[in-house]
């Protein structure tokens, strides 16, 4: 099996992590990947929002929380976390910024960082205070979350992979 393969088939979510920021190099690598990633009409119009700043991610970690409906971290105490934005204008914003996501992650996983994604971005940046923060990071109004991608260094053994046992269906 290839590289490629056996990051795809390898890579999983991580629920519990180090406080040890990942490098901005690494980082980087990992943006570079979600950049690349296609998107309909080649419109490229996703956009990454990177949070390492311990303050604004704890806020961001709260108000995700506050729509989940608890007071648990629901970023797993991951120091970096990666909000994927797309236009949502476009006719194709969910899948562009659904094909970031993995992108990411899976580049993540090829440089030993590990990720998860974390729903609720479009819920939180609906809201007025995360309009608000999304406005003063620099987030135009025309953009919707997509997903958060939290990146860092696990502090747990990576489950194992489940069976997978969906159907797929050949027409010859």
């Amino acid at each position: 099996m290839n590289e490629t393969l056996k990051t795809l088939t390898a890579r999983r979510s991580v629920r519990s992590y180090k406080y040890n920021q990942v490098p901005k190099e690494i980082i980087d690598q990992i943006l570079q990947a979600g950049l690349y990633a296609p998107t309909g009409r080649n419109s490229r119009d996703t956009l990454f929002l990177v949070v390492t700043n311990k303050e604004i991610r704890d806020k961001m970690s709260k108000m995700n929380a506050a729509v989940m409906g608890t007071d648990s971290d629901p970023f797993y105490g991951a120091p970096c976390v990666i909000v994927v934005f797309a236009d949502r204008t476009r006719h194709t914003y969910v899948e562009d910024g659904s094909v970031a996501m993995a992108n990411l992650m899976n580049a993540a996983f090829s440089l030993g960082v590990d990720s998860c994604w974390i729903h609720r971005a479009k819920e939180v940046f609906e809201t007025e205070e995360g309009r608000n923060l999304a406005r003063s990071l620099g987030v135009p109004d025309n953009y919707i979350g997509i997903g958060n991608c939290i990146l860092g260094y696990g502090d747990c053994q990576l489950p194992k992979p489940a069976e997978r046992t969906q159907p797929i269906i050949f027409a010859e």
